[in-house]
Protein backbone atom coordinates (compact mmCIF):
# COMPACT_ATOMS: atom_id res chain seq x y z
CA UNK A 1 0.00 0.00 0.00
CA UNK A 2 0.98 3.66 -0.62
CA UNK A 3 1.34 4.55 3.00
CA UNK A 4 3.03 7.51 5.49
CA UNK A 5 5.28 4.03 5.79
CA UNK A 6 7.05 4.09 2.49
CA UNK A 7 9.41 6.66 1.98
CA UNK A 8 12.07 5.36 0.42
CA UNK A 9 13.46 7.85 -2.39
CA UNK A 10 11.33 10.68 -1.08
CA UNK A 11 12.90 13.81 -0.28
CA UNK A 12 11.76 16.72 2.20
CA UNK A 13 12.26 14.72 5.37
CA UNK A 14 15.88 15.58 6.03
CA UNK A 15 18.79 13.54 6.23
CA UNK A 16 18.92 9.90 7.44
CA UNK A 17 21.31 10.05 10.85
CA UNK A 18 21.85 6.61 11.79
CA UNK A 19 21.94 5.75 15.65
CA UNK A 20 24.61 4.22 17.35
CA UNK A 21 24.11 0.51 18.37
CA UNK A 22 23.75 1.51 21.96
CA UNK A 23 21.93 2.42 24.02
CA UNK A 24 19.05 0.14 22.88
CA UNK A 25 15.98 1.61 24.32
CA UNK A 26 15.59 5.38 25.15
CA UNK A 27 13.12 4.87 27.98
CA UNK A 28 12.24 1.68 29.88
CA UNK A 29 8.89 1.66 28.52
CA UNK A 30 10.14 1.09 24.66
CA UNK A 31 11.89 -2.53 26.62
CA UNK A 32 8.16 -3.52 27.83
CA UNK A 33 6.26 -2.79 24.06
CA UNK A 34 9.23 -5.05 22.44
CA UNK A 35 8.68 -7.83 24.85
CA UNK A 36 4.67 -7.82 24.65
CA UNK A 37 4.90 -6.82 20.91
CA UNK A 38 6.58 -10.37 20.56
CA UNK A 39 4.91 -12.55 23.32
CA UNK A 40 1.64 -11.88 21.65
CA UNK A 41 3.06 -12.51 18.27
CA UNK A 42 4.15 -15.75 19.85
CA UNK A 43 0.57 -16.68 20.58
CA UNK A 44 0.03 -17.24 17.43
CA UNK A 45 -2.88 -15.41 16.59
CA UNK A 46 -1.57 -13.50 13.52
CA UNK A 47 1.04 -13.78 11.16
CA UNK A 48 4.04 -11.27 11.28
CA UNK A 49 3.55 -9.81 8.21
CA UNK A 50 -0.32 -8.77 8.79
CA UNK A 51 1.50 -6.81 11.98
CA UNK A 52 3.07 -5.10 9.61
CA UNK A 53 0.11 -4.15 7.62
CA UNK A 54 -1.70 -3.01 10.63
CA UNK A 55 1.66 -0.84 11.06
CA UNK A 56 1.08 0.84 7.81
CA UNK A 57 -2.52 1.47 8.58
CA UNK A 58 -2.12 4.02 10.88
CA UNK A 59 -3.45 7.67 9.84
CA UNK A 60 -0.37 8.99 8.22
CA UNK A 61 -0.13 12.07 10.39
CA UNK A 62 -0.05 9.81 13.32
CA UNK A 63 2.56 7.11 11.78
CA UNK A 64 4.50 10.12 10.91
CA UNK A 65 4.18 12.21 14.60
CA UNK A 66 4.92 8.51 16.51
CA UNK A 67 7.96 7.15 17.74
CA UNK A 68 8.85 3.99 16.74
CA UNK A 69 7.50 1.97 19.73
CA UNK A 70 4.65 3.84 19.54
CA UNK A 71 3.81 2.81 16.09
CA UNK A 72 4.55 -0.69 17.75
CA UNK A 73 2.03 -0.73 20.75
CA UNK A 74 -0.89 1.17 18.56
CA UNK A 75 -1.00 -1.48 16.14
CA UNK A 76 -0.53 -3.93 18.41
CA UNK A 77 -3.77 -2.47 20.59
CA UNK A 78 -5.56 -2.79 16.81
CA UNK A 79 -4.20 -6.67 16.95
CA UNK A 80 -5.70 -7.50 19.96
CA UNK A 81 -9.11 -5.55 19.67
CA UNK A 82 -9.45 -7.31 16.32
CA UNK A 83 -8.84 -10.69 17.84
CA UNK A 84 -11.05 -9.99 20.57
CA UNK A 85 -8.21 -10.80 23.22
CA UNK A 86 -8.91 -7.22 24.16
CA UNK A 87 -12.47 -4.72 24.51
CA UNK A 88 -12.63 -1.18 23.87
CA UNK A 89 -13.55 -0.58 27.63
CA UNK A 90 -10.06 -1.85 28.86
CA UNK A 91 -8.00 0.23 26.48
CA UNK A 92 -10.03 2.73 27.83
CA UNK A 93 -9.47 1.27 31.85
CA UNK A 94 -5.86 0.80 30.89
CA UNK A 95 -6.49 -2.48 32.69
CA UNK A 96 -8.29 -6.11 32.59
CA UNK A 97 -11.89 -6.52 32.78
CA UNK A 98 -12.85 -9.21 31.43
CA UNK A 99 -12.26 -13.12 31.50
CA UNK A 100 -8.89 -13.20 29.08
CA UNK A 101 -9.70 -15.33 25.91
CA UNK A 102 -9.18 -19.14 25.93
CA UNK A 103 -6.64 -19.43 22.97
CA UNK A 104 -5.11 -22.72 21.32
CA UNK A 105 -1.79 -22.13 22.02
CA UNK A 106 -0.04 -20.80 25.54
CA UNK A 107 1.75 -17.94 26.49
CA UNK A 108 5.82 -18.53 26.14
CA UNK A 109 7.42 -19.42 29.70
CA UNK A 110 9.95 -17.10 30.26
CA UNK A 111 12.95 -19.59 30.00
CA UNK A 112 11.61 -20.26 26.36
CA UNK A 113 12.15 -17.02 25.36
CA UNK A 114 16.09 -16.79 24.44
CA UNK A 115 15.71 -20.33 22.76
CA UNK A 116 12.96 -18.99 20.90
CA UNK A 117 14.37 -15.71 19.60
CA UNK A 118 17.66 -17.32 18.72
CA UNK A 119 16.29 -19.95 16.48
CA UNK A 120 14.21 -17.47 15.04
CA UNK A 121 11.27 -18.26 12.63
CA UNK A 122 11.70 -19.39 9.49
CA UNK A 123 10.04 -18.15 6.33
CA UNK A 124 11.78 -19.92 3.21
CA UNK A 125 9.69 -22.72 1.88
CA UNK A 126 10.00 -25.66 -0.97
CA UNK A 127 9.61 -25.11 -4.51
CA UNK A 128 6.60 -26.33 -6.54
CA UNK A 129 7.29 -24.29 -9.49
CA UNK A 130 11.23 -23.93 -11.49
CA UNK A 131 12.47 -20.14 -11.12
CA UNK A 132 11.14 -18.18 -14.11
CA UNK A 133 13.76 -16.11 -13.83
CA UNK A 134 17.61 -16.68 -13.87
CA UNK A 135 20.88 -14.40 -12.83
CA UNK A 136 21.80 -11.81 -15.79
CA UNK A 137 17.52 -11.63 -16.42
CA UNK A 138 16.72 -7.86 -17.13
CA UNK A 139 13.55 -7.52 -15.51
CA UNK A 140 11.03 -4.98 -14.92
CA UNK A 141 8.93 -4.26 -12.05
CA UNK A 142 4.91 -4.11 -12.08
CA UNK A 143 3.57 -0.53 -12.07
CA UNK A 144 0.91 -0.98 -9.17
CA UNK A 145 -0.54 0.89 -6.42
CA UNK A 146 -2.76 -1.18 -3.90
CA UNK A 147 -4.37 -0.42 -0.98
CA UNK A 148 -3.25 -3.89 0.58
CA UNK A 149 0.41 -5.37 1.51
CA UNK A 150 2.92 -4.71 -0.82
CA UNK A 151 7.20 -5.40 -0.36
CA UNK A 152 7.49 -3.66 -3.30
CA UNK A 153 8.63 -0.02 -2.28
CA UNK A 154 7.07 2.63 -5.07
CA UNK A 155 10.63 4.16 -6.08
CA UNK A 156 10.68 1.05 -7.93
CA UNK A 157 7.94 0.47 -9.25
CA UNK A 158 7.89 0.16 -13.54
CA UNK A 159 11.57 -0.06 -13.30
CA UNK A 160 14.01 -1.98 -15.13
CA UNK A 161 17.30 -3.83 -13.48
CA UNK A 162 19.10 -7.40 -13.60
CA UNK A 163 18.59 -9.95 -11.52
CA UNK A 164 21.68 -11.00 -9.86
CA UNK A 165 20.97 -13.57 -7.39
CA UNK A 166 18.57 -16.49 -6.98
CA UNK A 167 17.27 -16.46 -3.02
CA UNK A 168 14.74 -19.32 -2.99
CA UNK A 169 11.30 -19.57 -2.61
CA UNK A 170 9.94 -17.65 0.70
CA UNK A 171 6.06 -16.76 1.61
CA UNK A 172 4.69 -14.42 0.35
CA UNK A 173 3.48 -11.16 2.19
CA UNK A 174 0.92 -9.81 -0.26
CA UNK A 175 -1.00 -12.65 0.40
CA UNK A 176 -0.25 -13.53 3.81
CA UNK A 177 -0.93 -10.36 5.44
CA UNK A 178 -4.15 -10.98 4.80
CA UNK A 179 -5.52 -14.12 6.15
CA UNK A 180 -4.86 -15.51 2.00
CA UNK A 181 -2.57 -17.94 2.96
CA UNK A 182 1.60 -18.33 2.58
CA UNK A 183 1.50 -18.57 -1.56
CA UNK A 184 5.13 -19.00 -1.34
CA UNK A 185 6.71 -17.43 -4.62
CA UNK A 186 10.68 -16.97 -6.28
CA UNK A 187 12.24 -14.07 -4.19
CA UNK A 188 15.10 -12.21 -6.59
CA UNK A 189 17.92 -9.78 -5.82
CA UNK A 190 17.87 -7.18 -8.54
CA UNK A 191 20.27 -4.14 -9.27
CA UNK A 192 19.12 -1.18 -9.86
CA UNK A 193 21.05 2.10 -11.04
CA UNK A 194 20.42 4.97 -9.14
CA UNK A 195 19.75 6.70 -12.31
CA UNK A 196 16.97 4.53 -13.04
CA UNK A 197 15.64 4.91 -9.48
CA UNK A 198 15.76 8.89 -9.09
CA UNK A 199 16.44 9.94 -12.87
CA UNK A 200 19.75 11.91 -13.88
CA UNK A 201 20.50 13.97 -10.88
CA UNK A 202 21.22 10.62 -9.03
CA UNK A 203 24.84 9.71 -8.12
CA UNK A 204 25.85 7.65 -11.64
CA UNK A 205 27.78 5.09 -9.22
CA UNK A 206 24.85 3.92 -6.97
CA UNK A 207 23.24 0.26 -7.41
CA UNK A 208 20.45 -0.50 -5.20
CA UNK A 209 19.90 -4.09 -4.62
CA UNK A 210 16.06 -4.95 -3.77
CA UNK A 211 14.64 -8.17 -3.09
CA UNK A 212 11.87 -8.69 -5.17
CA UNK A 213 9.40 -11.62 -5.12
CA UNK A 214 8.55 -12.95 -8.56
CA UNK A 215 4.66 -11.42 -8.92
CA UNK A 216 6.23 -7.99 -9.12
CA UNK A 217 8.71 -8.94 -11.94
CA UNK A 218 8.43 -9.11 -16.04
CA UNK A 219 11.05 -10.36 -17.75
CA UNK A 220 12.11 -7.21 -20.30
CA UNK A 221 12.14 -7.67 -24.26
CA UNK A 222 14.97 -8.48 -25.71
Amino acid sequence: MNGAQDLGGMTGFGPVVPEPETPVFHAEWEKRALAITLACGALGQWPGDRGRYVRECLPPIEYLTSSYYEIWTKALSQLLLAEGMITPDEVAAGHMVHPAKVLNRLPLAAAQVAPLLARGTPYDRPATAPARFKTGDRVRTLVMNPTTHTRLPRYARGKTGLVTDVHGVFIFPDHNAHGKGEAPHWCYGVTFSGTELWGAESDPALEVVIDCFEPYLELCDA
